[in-house]
């Protein structure tokens, strides 16, 4: 595929930045976050169709969290081959390709879309859509190596906010046909991103520029594999990114199921919570430039312990108001702890090449190569969260015809994710001469 490329990039030189790095990053930036944004639409497509999804279609909660997860799945599976993609293609390239390729699913639901279609045959389509979710690691990657590591948070936080920010449009988009012309007719939303899809592809060959210097480097692949702390971030990334896509697919169906919400009242309350965390996301990646990453993520996730204390008294009670507030609360810390969390993963490769020795230009490249490669990985394990989310409502409702029990397993793991944030990150490290001393705190 032809495009075009850009043969030198030194995004950390600040004249270089200044007089034209800046102004090229930008640019791509702005069309990324279109990309990336119809692909979290596509990728959730089917939090909103499970909603159209009435009596007559013969599917039980179950069946429904079953669907959902399954694009949950493939989303976080195709993370790692996509992150691989922009240097093996151009970010331009894959950008282009990756956004048109959204027209299989997209078309495919439109056509199967209707009651009497097998289960086996909604469940082969809510995996196609899960393409949508590998947008986000080819866009994060191809973004960390246009922005030099002082402006890494508030860019990466807000090209994965404005990605994001396609998780509530889509349930916008399905709430405006239900609610006006009720829930008979999800061909319409479908319909509404078939020509979306194609502006998204356009601009980027129009728009988008591939980088010559990002290429792929199977050695720092392995070495990323081998760093305890790429699975650490990880772990991490499950806690924050996680609860958010798990939390987006599965609302609306756990306001039907557990507090016997119609559609209408169901889709006019699950796409608040993704609004709220999608835009606070760049407040994370802000924050943590300021105040240090691993901060910003001890404290999201205490808070979100909290909120999730909330949640569990408001399921227990079967108090909505409560339920709604404190569900709210989790999407907005969820989008803190996605900004922070990201910011930290290039921080902590530049501060363990600094403590090696590197001078300071050897180390921000090196934090570069290692962490393009790192997101990618990180990326695909916290999407699993997702499915892990959704897998736990689908057993908890099964057994027990509330998520009550889903919730107390939620709150358990995010003591966990704030006891490893505090012990690796922020706990003074022991006076041993080989371990390097690193300054965690302001990752």
């Amino acid at each position: 595929m032809a495009g075009r490329w850009i043969e030198t990039w030194e995004p950390e030189d600040e004249t270089f930045w200044r007089e034209k790095g800046e102004r090229v990053a930008r640019r791509n930036l702005w069309f990324s976050v279109l990309s990336e944004h119809i692909g979290f639409s596509i990728w959730t497509l089917w939090s909103v169709m499970v909603l159209f999804m009435g009596p007559e279609y013969g599917i039980d909660p179950a069946g429904k969290f079953f669907l959902i997860s399954t694009a949950t799945l493939v989303g976080a599976l195709v993370r790692v081959p996509y992150t691989f993609a922009v240097a093996r293609f151009g970010g331009r390239n894959w950008t282009v390709f990756s956004a048109v390729s959204l027209l299989v699913p997209t078309l495919a639901a439109f056509w199967v879309m209707e009651p009497g279609t097998s289960y086996a045959t909604f469940v082969a389509v809510a995996a196609l859509t899960g393409i949508g979710g590998g947008n986000f690691a080819s866009s994060m990657t191809n973004i960390n190596a246009f922005f030099p590591l002082r402006r890494k948070g508030w860019a990466l936080g807000l090209n994965a906010g404005g990605g994001n920010i396609g998780v509530p449009v889509v349930q916008l988009v399905g709430l405006l046909v239900i609610g006006t012309l009720g829930a008979s007719h999800p061909r319409i939303v479908l319909g509404v991103y078939i020509p979306l899809i194609v502006l998204a592809a356009v601009c980027a060959a129009l728009y988008m520029d591939n980088l010559r210097p990002v290429k792929n480097d199977t050695g720092a692949a392995l070495e990323a594999v081998r760093d305890p702390h790429t699975w650490i971030m990880a772990a991490l990334y499950i806690g924050t990114f996680g609860s958010f896509i798990g939390y987006s697919f599965a609302f609306g169906l756990v306001l039907q199921t557990q507090f016997g919400r119609t559609p209408l009242q169901a889709a006019s309350l699950t796409f608040i919570g993704p609004l709220l965390g999608s835009l606070i996301r760049p407040v994370g990646g802000r924050l943590a430039d300021r105040y240090g990453g691993a901060r910003i993520t001890l404290a999201t996730f205490a808070a979100m312990a909290a909120a999730t204390g909330v949640v569990i008294h408001a399921s227990g009670n079967a108090s909505l108001p409560v339920f709604l507030t404190g569900f709210t609360a989790l999407f907005v810390l969820t989008g803190l702890g996605n900004g922070s969390t990201y910011k930290m993963i290039p921080g902590i490769f530049h501060a363990k090449a600094l403590a090696r020795g590197l001078d300071a230009e050897a180390a921000a490249a090196h934090g570069r190569r290692l962490s393009g490669a790192a997101m990618g990985l990180i990326g695909a394990v916290g999407a699993l969260g997702g499915l892990a989310i959704n897998l736990a409502f689908r057993q908890s409702f099964q057994a027990a015809g509330t998520g009550t029990a889903a919730f107390w397993s939620f709150l358990a793991f995010y003591g966990v994710c704030f006891t490893l944030t505090w012990a690796v990150y922020l706990r003074r490290p022991a006076p041993v001469p080989t371990r390097a001393p690193l300054g965690y705190a302001e990752v």
